[in-house]
């Protein structure tokens, strides 16, 4: 079993930067792919970012450019560096975790409020 517990969202101006943090606790950490996934309003959940245990990411179109996922396996943590952020990135974000080989998260956190206002 593993816990995760996201912070740092909050209301940010069109432009503005924030910074997610999600720890994770109750397994080993780097045996898992970390994802950061996000639901606005009357939308479905989407992946926004993901990061390896070798420390490589991946990102949705959207966000290119403009956000950055991170792990430190020695705190057992995964960031999300959001910058130049917009309207349409208002939501709940979430972390999860899943297996190299399961495209499925296993756990996730309780999801963090982000609102960007224009």
């Amino acid at each position: 079993q593993m816990q995760l517990v996201e912070s740092g969202g909050g209301l940010v101006q069109a432009g503005g930067s924030l910074r997610l943090s999600c720890a994770a606790s109750g397994s080993i950490f780097n045996r898992y792919v970390m994802a950061w996934h996000r639901q606005a309003p009357g939308k479905q959940r989407e992946l926004v970012a993901t990061i390896f245990s070798d420390h490589s990411p991946r990102y949705v179109d959207s966000v290119k450019g403009r956000f950055t996922i991170s792990r430190d396996n020695a705190k057992n943590t995964v960031y999300l560096q959001m910058n130049s952020l917009k309207p349409e990135d208002t939501a709940v974000y979430y972390c999860g975790a899943r297996e190299l080989y399961n495209s499925r998260c296993l756990y996730w956190g309780q999801g963090t409020q982000v609102t960007v206002s224009s």
